[in-house]
């Protein structure tokens, strides 16, 4: 629904894989009852605009791609290692910068984690 936009029991069902519409109506059910989803006056099920910002915290929609936002910071952290790491094994003096890299990744991904559990604890 969020990629798609409003859609019926039989399009949820195809989309998750599901054998019969039944089977799709539970959790649909509960995404009702928690807010997530609504239903419009023709029966197709909708993202609820005020809970897309608590489902999609954390990711960006490139194109039509919905992207963890820490996947930019992986791509970068990759690069930098990747051309410092290349640069260390023949100029030694990088070798400082790669440090600083990896330490600072590491920072990151710590305070990242820690954000979440808080966001996890309330």
């Amino acid at each position: 629904m969020l990629k798609h936009g409003p859609c019926e029991l039989r399009e949820v069902q195809h989309a998750m894989e599901f054998s019969t519409p039944s089977l799709a109506s539970y959790p649909l059910t509960k995404l009702l009852e928690a807010g997530y989803v609504k239903q419009d006056e023709s029966g197709r099920y909708i993202a609820s605009g005020e809970a897309v910002g608590d489902v999609l915290a954390g990711y960006a929609k490139v194109g039509s791609a919905i992207v963890p936002q820490s996947a930019f910071f992986a791509v970068l952290i990759s690069i930098l290692m990747a051309y410092f790491s290349y640069q260390a094994l023949s100029a030694p003096s990088f070798v400082p910068y790669l440090v600083v890299v990896a330490a600072g990744a590491a920072l990151a991904l710590w305070y990242e984690t820690f954000k979440v559990w808080r966001k996890l604890a309330t």
